[in-house]
């Protein structure tokens, strides 16, 4: 399966679909630019230490990843 960033228009359809961001405490990664971190993994099957750092650190989106998961996202 071939990898493609998400689109401006499929980004605002998931966008509301994520938790809001934090009010306080430190800034949390950009969403859309960890989404399609997540997304590369998912359809590559890459290791997540293979990520490329494009999409930002690979601890990062695992860890949202699996807390999304937890959350029922």
């Amino acid at each position: 399966m071939e990898f493609r960033e998400l689109s401006d228009n499929e980004w605002e359809f998931i966008k509301p679909l994520l938790p809001p961001k934090a009010r306080v405490g430190r800034p949390m990664a950009d969403d859309k630019r960890v989404t399609n971190g997540i997304i590369h993994v998912l359809t590559t099957g890459c290791r997540w230490m293979d990520m490329p750092l494009k999409y930002g650190s690979y601890k990062t989106a695992w860890k949202r990843l699996k807390r999304w998961q937890a959350e029922g996202v």
